[in-house]
């Protein structure tokens, strides 16, 4: 495969993490063959100074990729403003990227399948980005390996230049879909009300997620998202040790293995209903889901723990 996309990877001060990243990515195929690039965000306070220095001494050590080239911020900027820094600069050069963050587990299949699908789908104008990650829990009455879906992820993702470009990063611009409450009807369901609930944040200015201002271009653009049947990639960040991350997730990896295969089967864009159904269910909170997810938790994190 010629023209792979470049890796831009964003870390901050977790080297357990990063390094695990880093050596997951390694061990996938295409590794030696593709540019990685690291953006390190630069220390907030004192006391995490520490860390980050030691996250950057071990980045300058990082082999197995056909060039690596690190970018230590002198400030702290943040993930979002990181993140759509970094992309963009890499993104004009290349047209196209695949974008981790420090706490992402790939399989060995992970840049085959990205790298793939950014070939097959550059010129279908309906998909907007590529995740690495699986939404939900695919039916096996599903017969393809690749489904699509309005919805996004941030947790190992690929797009191309002029996709990027199209973000409106304002925030601003998204009132009028707050305030028309068919639009918003009709969003939730596609998505359910966990992002519009997380836009309704953003506006506020309680977060600062650049993911859900590139969901909610993507959604006006009424343009989807291709996902691997299974789940190439894994979150361990959900151990307390994130800026965004909270104490546990329903994707640990002992519980959520990953796809052992590149499962690009060369599927045409289609839409399909009981996917979107799936999709909702998954992404729309109710009381009685907030019980039932919580309760799943608690099973897990037994498991997890080998209780």
């Amino acid at each position: 495969m010629n023209n792979l996309a470049p890796i831009v990877a964003f870390v901050y001060n977790r080297l357990d993490h990063t390094k695990q990243m880093i050596e997951a990515l390694q061990q996938n195929e295409l590794a030696n063959k593709s540019e990685l690039y690291i953006y390190s965000d630069a220390a907030k306070n004192e006391e995490t100074h520490k860390d980050v220095t030691d996250v950057r001494e071990y980045l300058l050590e990082i082999k197995g990729f056909k060039k690596v080239t690190i970018i230590k911020r002198e400030e702290n900027w943040g993930l979002a403003n990181s993140i759509i820094d970094g992309v963009g600069k890499v993104i004009n050069t290349y047209g196209k990227v695949i974008v981790l963050e420090d706490d992402l587990i790939t399989a060995p299949s992970f840049l085959l399948f990205m790298n793939s699908c950014l070939e097959f789908y550059q010129f279908e104008d309906k998909i907007f980005t590529i995740s690495g990650y699986s939404n939900i829990v695919v039916p096996k009455t599903y017969k393809e390996n690749i489904y699509f879906a309005h919805i996004s992820t941030s947790w190992g993702w690929a797009t191309w230049q002029n996709r990027w470009e199209s973000i409106n990063w304002e925030n601003n611009s998204y009132l009028p879909i707050l305030n028309d409450k068919k639009l918003l009807k009709d969003i939730k369901k596609k998505v359910g009300n966990q992002r519009i609930r997380m836009l309704k944040q953003q506006m506020n200015n309680k977060i600062n997620s650049w993911a859900v201002r590139r969901l909610f271009t993507q959604i006006i653009e009424n343009k989807m998202t291709v996902f691997p049947r299974t789940t190439l990639v894994n979150n361990i960040g959900f151990d307390g040790s994130g800026v965004h991350c909270g104490t546990l997730s329903g994707n640990l990896d002992k519980t959520n293995p990953l796809s052992t295969d590149s499962l690009f089967d060369s599927t045409p864009y289609r839409e399909d209903l009981s996917i979107n159904q799936l999709i909702f269910e998954k992404n729309n909170t109710t009381v009685l889901s907030k019980i039932k997810d919580k309760l799943i938790e608690i099973i897990k994190l037994k498991v997890y723990n080998g209780n």
